[in-house]
């Protein structure tokens, strides 16, 4: 069970979050505001913060850039603005991940996972690899088999996939793919996505013209599915 801090002051999303997120097995705790959150990360340090950047006594960007310099909580912040330089700028300051609203609980509880896999408690870290169709992903071993054999995949490669497999059956946009792997802006950099794919889907033992796997939805992004 995952100890989560819920930062967010509209009392009927906080409410829904909490609901949805003790539903899925995580104890989770919320704060209204900005200071509270802070008090309660240095007094009662939470395995994970959910951090709304709307916040009515300072804005959340400066409450991440607090929460740095006083713990190596991972922070995934939850947001209505869906603008790439503040992306950019939340994820630079030390976010771990960024996930715009409206989105629903199960794709939340996919990112906290995830998030905790790779710098989460001793418990997170041996959690069980993550499986679509023949397709497994161990993280803490950095390794990805296709039906029962090894692929070789770069450490981009790698994540790549973890994130389509993290998000499997999900429409994943360039834009998410640039920010949360690559880490950069949107924007120019597009190609460097498609020839990943492209490799991948080599390694995968398919094409664009014959998916097994990764999908393309043209005009919005890629969805890995089992076959």
């Amino acid at each position: 069970m995952a100890q989560l801090l819920l930062v967010e002051d509209d009392t009927a999303i906080r409410g829904a979050l909490i609901r949805a997120l003790s539903e899925r097995g995580h104890a989770v705790s919320s704060a209204p505001a900005a200071m509270t959150a802070l008090q309660h990360v240095v007094d009662t340090p939470p395995d994970l913060v959910l951090l709304d950047l709307g916040l009515p006594d300072l804005s959340g960007y400066e409450v991440l850039r607090m929460m740095r310099a006083v713990s190596k909580v991972p922070v995934v912040v939850i947001t209505a603005r869906d603008d790439e330089k503040e992306i950019v700028r939340v994820l630079n300051a030390g976010a771990d991940d960024y996930l715009v609203k409206p989105f629903g609980p199960g794709q939340l509880d996919a990112r906290i996972r995830a998030v905790l896999r790779r710098s989460g408690p001793a418990e997170w870290k041996g959690s069980s690899p993550i499986v679509v169709g023949g397709l497994a992903l161990d993280l803490d071993a950095h390794e990805a088999t296709l039906d029962g054999s090894s692929l070789d995949l770069s450490r981009r490669e790698f994540d790549l996939l973890h994130y389509l497999a993290v998000h499997s059956g999900q429409v994943v946009t360039r834009r998410d793919l640039l920010t949360h792997v690559w880490r950069t802006p949107y924007g120019g950099a597009d190609k460097t996505v498609d020839v990943h794919l492209s490799w991948l889907r080599r390694k995968l033992g398919e094409t664009a013209q014959e998916p097994r796997y990764l999908h393309t939805i043209r005009g919005v992004g890629i969805k890995l599915v089992a076959p």
